[in-house]
């Protein structure tokens, strides 16, 4: 048994395949299935059962892999903490951040980070912010970008508020407020609003302003995706609540309205409370010196 070996069985477990597993490890597929076969006739024991569709860890399998994931997870620890005695960022960042960030221009900072730690690396996924909170209380993700309502904070992880901004209404050129300075969500309750899932973190900001001005209104629309609401926007069906910079992507289709009465949204950077990892901590004070130089 080797430490190869087990980050094979940990990749074949998260992605419930050996072909993906072998693409994440950069190896043939028989390559890998050669060394998961290998182990499971040292062990004496099935890790994993095959199906045409996917696979799926036995019982023994799934002891197995738990305690691999720790393994695999400490070996990484001590490369990256004995790296960093010598002055090197390495490994792999596992980053999060929610589609409609704009506290932190993403790319750019991710090209900072890389000029500045050849020997790192980041995975880069996209949710929304009760997910990413979750992977990072699991462990799966070091640092997540997220956005919430004023009145909630990030729940089991440490954070720091990036960015408030207050929420614009979004409407098409031809609405007839688009011309307005600013308006009050009382304004809005005749429209059709686009918005994101019920439930999610993105849809509460603009939900609890409605509800606390008293008000209701028609969300005829969900989407997980901010330009699928812009769109819909742009195209007279409905209008709707988001951060100032996310309108601005979607250029002269659509407009931004202020709303004087509208949700504060809170843009966060968090992390694991008790054990950030060297590669982490190296990016959240990239963070720090942005914020400090703009």
């Amino acid at each position: 048994m080797d430490l190869q070996q087990l980050r094979y069985v940990v990749e074949v477990a998260d992605a419930s395949s050996f072909t993906r597993a072998a693409e994440r490890c950069h190896v043939t597929q028989s390559a890998l299935s050669h060394q998961i076969a290998a182990l499971e006739r040292e062990l004496g024991q099935r890790l994993f059962v095959r199906s045409s569709r996917s696979v799926r860890a036995t019982e023994a399998g799934e002891a197995f892999v738990a305690r691999a994931r720790i393994a695999v997870a400490a070996a990484d620890a001590a490369r990256e903490d004995a790296a960093a005695a010598g002055g090197r960022v390495v490994g792999t960042l596992r980053l999060g951040v929610i589609p409609t960030v704009t506290a932190v221009d993403v790319p750019a900072v991710i090209s900072r980070f890389r000029a500045a730690h050849d020997g790192a690396r980041v995975e880069l996924s996209v949710g929304n912010s009760d997910a990413l909170i979750a992977g990072v209380r699991r462990g799966d993700l070091d640092v997540a970008l997220l956005g919430l309502r004023a009145d909630v904070r990030p729940d089991g992880v440490a954070a720091r508020v990036l960015a408030r901004t207050r929420l614009v209404a979004a409407v098409a050129p031809s609405h007839p407020l688009a011309r307005s300075g600013s308006i009050r969500l009382a304004d809005l309750v005749d429209d059709t609003f686009a918005d994101f899932p019920a439930g999610t973190s993105g849809r509460a900001q603009s939900d609890g302003a409605f509800a606390a001005a008293g008000l209701s209104r028609d969300v005829a629309f969900e989407a997980d995706s901010a330009e699928l609401i812009l769109g819909l926007v742009a195209a007279g069906l409905a209008v709707s609540l988001l951060a100032p910079g996310v309108v601005a992507r979607a250029g002269a289709s659509t407009v931004a309205v202020a709303v004087d009465d509208g949700p504060e949204r809170v843009e966060y950077a968090a992390w694991h409370a008790q054990t950030p990892r060297t590669i982490a901590r190296a990016f959240l004070a990239l963070l720090s010196d942005d914020a400090r130089s703009s």
